[in-house]
């Protein structure tokens, strides 16, 4: 079979998708099929379509790759691909979307105010302070469409909430501020159509740092990760139903990976991941391991998965 991995672009996430392509070139090479890896520059519809693949991975994060625009140049185009399509993908992307389409869906989100910013140099002194006695200190702070926590802060105080708008309004022009929610984090890892999902695992993150920042996801021995999660049966199955019901609601497909926070109040839904991490030290793959699914296995079945797909729509 002929695939094409993208990877690379230019977000902020950048180099975490060179490292999600190179994993997925590797084990798709090892499983014999003709993989051209393309980094998405100026050139990428020339190289895509004088490669002509019969399937599309993209191991893109971020920005121009995760937010729905390379889906919708993939199905202009023709070209098969694995993962969610092009609403999901704009809607997962947009943490402030997410949180409303979840809570819809009955499903708990942290409390949280959006700030754009146009608005942010006309905020009042006590801006903060207000947030802060409304939300409850610390708070979270990060771009609304970023992920890999590029531009994430846990403020203290006013001084620290400051700095950290100030950050995050260097990747986005909308900044998500968020209740922190102490506790157990754990992600789920789902696979299959978008009405019918299955878990591969609960997977429970502990960081070695105070918050699984971008060093904790991505450097080695930067947390630990535990399959399945250790926590009561109950709270379990709540998490598995409620994971399962926010892949639907976003329409997911083929994969994703759901985060959760377990506080005093259960479960609160913190992001959809439509295109997570695919890398040595990724979760997704831990999760499909723990099943006794080895990485190019896992890859290669979302690639089929894409291609049948692709002949019953025709």
């Amino acid at each position: 079979m002929k695939i094409a991995v993208l990877y690379g672009g230019k977000s902020a996430e950048r180099e975490v998708s060179l490292a999600t392509g190179r994993e997925m070139i590797q084990a798709l090479q090892g499983l014999n099929h003709e993989v051209l890896g393309i980094d998405l520059t100026e050139q990428f519809f020339e190289t895509l379509q004088s490669f002509q693949p019969d399937v599309v991975v993209i191991g893109l994060h971020g920005r121009f790759g995760e937010d729905g625009t390379v889906q919708g140049a993939l199905e202009l185009l023709g070209y098969p691909y694995v993962g969610s399509g092009v609403l999901a993908s704009a809607l997962a992307m947009d943490k402030f979307m997410t949180k409303n389409i979840l809570a819809q869906a009955g499903i708990p989100v942290a409390k949280h105010v959006v700030v754009k910013q146009a608005d942010s140099q006309a905020l009042p002194s006590a801006f903060f302070e207000e947030i802060g006695t409304k939300l409850g200190w610390p708070l979270i702070i990060k771009p609304n469409r970023e992920g890999s926590t590029i531009g994430l802060t846990l403020a203290h105080d006013i001084s620290e909430a400051e700095h950290g708008l100030r950050l995050a309004l260097r990747y986005d022009a909308q900044v998500l501020i968020e209740q922190y929610i102490k506790g157990t984090e754990v992600t789920v890892a789902l696979t299959g159509d978008t009405n019918s999902p299955e878990v591969l695992g609960i997977i429970e993150i502990i960081p070695t740092a105070e918050l699984y920042d971008y060093h904790s996801k991505y450097q080695t021995g930067g947390s630990q990760h535990i399959i399945p999660a250790r926590l009561p049966k109950e709270q379990m199955e709540l998490i598995e139903l409620l994971a399962k019901k926010a892949y639907t609601a976003i329409q997911c497909m083929d994969y994703a990976r759901i985060d959760f926070i377990v506080g005093a109040q259960g479960p609160i839904a913190l992001e959809v991941n439509t295109l997570p991490g695919m890398t040595a030290t990724s979760l997704v793959p831990d999760a499909a391991k723990a099943k006794g699914i080895e990485f190019p296995e896992f890859l290669f079945g979302l690639v089929q998965r894409a291609y049948q797909r692709s002949l019953h729509a025709q």
